[in-house]
């Protein structure tokens, strides 16, 4: 089960590759948190806040494949200092207003909080279309488990660091931190890029040749990003569905718990399954992601009240097991049919893929849960999730179809 993990370690810079393309991430998940903490000390509106915490997040899906073609175009260590420098200036600016600018006038930040947002240093689409170019076969696999997994430990390690800093310091003060990593995290990891011999522009090929044709025409590109959108979008409202139910049971310390219980049996079948070599099976994954969230349902008020941690722990932590893998899989589809050319711009379009459907998902969760409940909130991230898997089944029935259609043009 150790061989690929063997060989992905046997390709050079490997795992300084690999350890500071996730250590430069850290301060993403943060962000939001830091933010909201910033501005409703500032307004006391939380509503502002979510407003300036969007306009980040809508310059970020418009930086993604921004950046993303430029690191396959120019040099990715030089791209990541600039946009590092940049998006830790656009944090410092944030401190500015918010500590001099009249509450009332809290619109002036929103220039400031899209620029922030353009500068977001794409060290996650570098830092996953290099392993195509680096590995391949189990080795290549290893690397997008091993890069899977250990970001869905980010996003619980991040924000826990995010919420001491802001009881300890104060939210200026973890702002800064915030602003502090953007740069130094994006400086470190392109200096490793550039040890590595990495420091021309990924999407080069050996002749030099550029591929013409947009990625929004190449077969199946579009149904993966509908299938990222989704996906993430049921992801991110099972953690909605988390805080809910443990505010409404009067102990909200349980949604972290559960979120570390997810993550954990996220951990262990990303590691498992990207240890097994074999070649993975995307649809089958996305389907046990989705059961896995359906199963939630009946074991949430209103069908079960008020509803077993355990229990809900137990679901949580078996159907865990199938998240990190088939973030893994979908990432390496998209490996194969980008052009090696573009890889850092379709993983820039996949990042705003994925931003969309958070934001698409947030407010329909929110629904659900005034309507109806933590259980109707959690069959619709189920329903999401179905329907990103299948999206993926849909595609494969219609490859096959064209295989089969093309092998008998072929034999008459």
């Amino acid at each position: 089960m150790l061989q690929p993990y063997r060989l992905l370690a046997a390709v050079p810079h490997a795992p300084s590759l690999m350890f500071f393309s996730l250590l430069g991430r850290l301060h993403m998940p943060a962000l939001g948190m830091v933010l909201a903490f910033l501005v409703v000390d500032w307004t006391g509106s939380y509503a502002i806040g979510g407003v300036i915490g969007a306009t980040i997040t809508i310059g970020q899906a418009i930086a993604g494949p921004l950046r993303g073609r430029a690191a396959d175009r120019s040099s990715p260590p030089r791209l990541l200092v600039v946009t590092g420098i940049g998006s830790g200036l656009g944090m410092i600016a944030i401190i500015v207003v918010t500590g001099w600018v009249d509450p009332a006038h809290w619109w002036l930040v929103l220039p400031v909080a899209l620029a922030t947002g353009l500068s977001h240093p794409p060290i996650t689409q570098i830092g996953r279309a290099i392993w195509p170019r680096l590995a391949d076969g189990p080795a290549r696999e290893a690397a997008f488990a091993v890069e899977a997994t250990l970001q869905e430990l980010l996003f619980v390690v991040a924000p826990m660091l995010a919420a001491f800093a802001v009881a300890v310091w104060g939210p200026a003060a973890a702002m800064c931190a915030c602003a502090a990593w953007a740069t130094a995290g994006s400086v470190l990891f392109a200096v490793v890029l550039w040890r590595a011999g990495l420091n021309e522009g990924l999407g080069e090929r050996a002749a030099g040749e550029r591929t013409s044709a947009p990625l929004f025409r190449i077969p199946g590109f579009v149904s993966l990003l509908g299938f990222f959108g989704l996906l993430v979008g049921g992801l991110i409202s099972v953690d909605l569905v988390l805080v809910a139910w443990a505010r409404e049971r009067g102990e909200p310390e349980l949604a972290g718990v559960l979120a570390m219980v997810w993550a954990v049996g996220s951990l262990i079948g990303g590691l498992v399954l990207g240890g097994s070599g074999r070649r993975p099976r995307l649809w089958l994954r996305a389907s046990l992601t989705a059961l896995g969230l359906v199963a939630l349902v009946p074991a949430l008020p209103p069908i079960t009240e008020p509803g077993s941690p355990l229990l809900i722990g137990a679901i949580l932590m078996i159907g865990g097991t199938a998240v990190a893998p088939t973030l893994a899989a979908s990432n390496g589809r998209l490996a194969d049919i980008a052009p090696p050319d573009r890889r850092n711009e379709a993983f820039g379009w996949l990042a705003s893929a994925t931003t969309f459907g958070g934001a698409v998902a947030a407010p329909l969760s929110g629904v659900m849960l005034d309507l109806a409940g933590p259980a109707a909130a959690a069959a619709a991230a189920g329903g999401l999730a179905l329907a990103a898997a299948g999206l993926v089944v849909s595609h494969n029935l219609r490859a096959s179809r064209s295989e089969r259609a093309a092998e008998q043009t072929a034999a008459t």
